[in-house]
């Protein structure tokens, strides 16, 4: 049987991986910003959809621009992940840690589970708000 994955005779297997995972990446976005009631369309559009997150996880939009600042920008994609999890209630290390390990299977989890709700922004919230707002 050959190797799909062997690059030196052209293996077209890698490539399917890494647009099976870039689709995933997109439908899970795509949920998510539904069920936190802004347009879908957002999650394939670039630099709007990075407008549309701040506006989620209740950041100014102009907080977008901490993308483009190198090293810091790992950081404060860190941060939104994590802010993003607050938004739908999970506040416990596991969970901080899955989203930023695990992003996208994360994400499409959040996007997908009939019980995930979207409690609305957190940022700027203390921590014992946010368990308290997702415990209503």
């Amino acid at each position: 049987m050959e190797n799909i994955f062997n690059n030196s005779d052209g293996g077209i297997g890698i490539y399917f991986l890494v647009f099976l995972f870039l689709l995933i990446g997109a439908v899970a976005k795509w949920r998510l910003f539904v069920k936190c009631n802004q347009p879908g369309l957002a999650s394939i559009v670039p630099i709007w959809d990075l407008v549309v997150t701040m506006s989620i996880v209740g950041r100014p939009k102009w907080h977008a621009w901490f993308f483009v600042i190198p090293v810091f920008n790992i950081f404060f994609a860190f941060k939104v992940l994590i802010e993003l999890a607050q938004s739908f209630g999970k506040t416990s290390v596991v969970d901080y840690i899955l989203v930023v390990v695990l992003n996208i299977l994360y994400v499409f989890n959040m996007a997908l589970a009939y019980n995930e709700i979207y409690h609305g922004p957190v940022y700027g919230q203390s921590i014992d708000q946010i368990k308290a707002r997702a415990a209503q």
